[in-house]
């Protein structure tokens, strides 16, 4: 992947902010630094990652927000951090600081904040017989905590709006100043059901930056790990649409498969969600023929096993009434956010940066990328379906090719002057972006790390619109968004 990095000032800004807002070009991040805001964007139809920088020694910058919906939340945080103000936006809610830090703009010159909490102002509503339904932030089961604010006529949903944060860690904070080996279990941790896919983008990001060459063997470990972590997921979330739709069966069923491919991952990498397997310069273990040998006979396995369970999915009317044609995501919607993975391929948009941005091993590896464009709950059920067929087939084929070799390269310790590097990675939930730079000691100085349910949990307020209240834990489940992932 071609990456590009370059400083603009106010003007060659607002262009890049044109460029999106017209279509040709994909946000993939905006972060901002206690004086400089940085975007990432994606040119359409080339798969070449350009971030741009612009120093805000006024402490504001012209809103991205106030032309493309994707960077409004994104805006919001900012602000919160580095109180880095964007002119122009249209939403100046604070998003991430619920107030309770005791401070404001904690990561540029902090100062005295409230630490009681605040009210949150929820978009207004007018209308006759409409009635509001606060759901959360705390959730029935185990679920990390977001709250939803509906608005209904009757049954009928007229709005959702979402108020997260909830789960801050302030990633930001604790990645500068660390050694990347400790910086590596920090990216490994901001979303634990894509540790993986955080462990490869960080790595990736940091062997770019170094000009380190990763070990063949090593990126193929590393995809195998990937693989494993996308059926793993896929298994439980289409279990849980299943279950929200009040078919238990497949549920069951579903968890079992599930459950053996973590205690596969585990006895072959010694860790069920193979956390801190994946290190910058290569992997952590090398697990041997006889441990390999037992993954091709799970996926063996899991082949016979998952189409039965698929036929009956697909031929249970029950379920097909409740998630065909509930909780559309129209493909415009789709493109315009640039959402990943299969919330965007269940609506038309086509993008895979296993393929698109041609990492290794998967630039040696052939596989399809199912796309759909009804763009329900079904379709997103059924991308999935897919994804995991398609995973086991590169299981098959990255047993089949693995190479000898070493499994880790010395990256350098020290270096002349400051290094950057980043990476686009895809996780079983969409495209994992990671930025990093390094000082010249080697150590972290600053790390941005963004997770794809930033461009997908605005989405979920949209498709929920119009549909009945019940169907709303069916629309976010096929979602599937991560509130860790999103609040960092």
């Amino acid at each position: 992947m071609i990456r590009v990095g370059r400083c603009v000032d106010a003007d060659g800004w607002r262009d890049a902010v044109a460029a999106l807002a017209m279509g040709e070009a994909t946000l993939v991040d905006l972060w901002g630094e206690p004086d400089i805001v940085r975007m990432a964007l994606q040119v359409s139809g080339e798969p070449a990652i350009v971030v741009v920088a612009l120093h805000c020694p006024t402490g504001t910058f012209p809103s991205v927000g106030q032309s493309h919906a994707p960077a409004i939340r994104l805006e919001r945080a900012i602000t919160d951090l580095y109180g880095l103000v964007p002119e122009g936006a249209p939403d100046t809610r604070r998003w991430l600081d619920h107030g309770r830090w005791g401070v404001r703009r904690p990561l540029a010159a902090p100062e005295p904040g409230p630490r009681n909490g605040e009210p949150y102002d929820f978009l207004p509503t007018e209308g006759e017989a409409l009635h509001q339904i606060p759901v959360g932030p705390v959730h029935a089961g185990i679920i990390e905590p977001g709250h939803f604010r509906f608005t209904a006529s009757g049954e009928t949903v007229v709005r959702l709006e979402e108020r997260l944060g909830y789960v801050h860690k302030g990633i930001d904070s604790l990645m500068a100043g660390a050694e990347v080996a400790h910086a590596a279990r920090l990216a490994g941790r901001v979303s634990g059901d894509s540790t993986v896919a955080y462990a490869i983008a960080f790595a990736q990001a940091v062997e770019a930056a170094l000009g380190c060459e990763l070990p063949e063997r090593a990126a193929w470990l590393r995809a195998l790990m990937a693989e494993l972590e996308r059926v793993a997921n896929h298994l439980g979330d289409i279990g849980a649409v299943c279950n929200d739709a009040a078919f238990a069966l497949m549920h069951a069923h579903c968890g079992v498969l599930r459950e053996r491919v973590l205690r596969q991952a585990d006895a072959a990498f010694g860790h069920r969600l193979m956390m801190d397997r994946v290190i910058p310069g290569g992997v952590a273990v090398n697990p041997d023929r006889a441990t390999l040998d037992g993954i091709a006979a799970l996926v063996t396995g899991l082949r016979r096993d998952f189409a039965p369970l698929m036929r009956l999915y697909d031929e249970t009317n029950s379920l097909q009434e409740r998630t065909v044609g509930t909780g559309v995501l129209a493909p415009g919607l789709a493109a315009g956010f640039g959402a990943g993975g299969f919330v965007g391929r269940a609506s038309g948009r086509d993008f895979d940066a296993r393929r698109d941005q041609g990492y290794a091993p998967y630039n040696q590896l052939s596989f399809e990328v199912p796309v759909l464009d009804a763009g329900d709950v079904n379709a997103r059920v059924w991308v999935r379906i897919r994804e995991v067929e398609q995973s086991f087939s590169l299981i098959e084929h990255i047993l089949a090719g693995l190479p000898d070799g070493p499994v880790r390269a010395s990256p350098p310790d020290k270096f002349a002057a400051p290094r950057e590097g980043m990476a686009l990675v895809e996780g079983f939930r969409g495209d994992v972006f990671a930025w990093v730079r390094l000082d010249e000691a080697g150590r972290i100085a600053r790390c941005r790390l963004r997770d794809p349910s930033w461009f997908q949990w605005p989405l979920l307020e949209a498709v929920i619109e119009g549909n009945i209240v019940a169907d709303f834990p069916l629309c976010n489940k096929s979602f599937n968004c991560s509130y860790s992932g999103h609040d960092l």
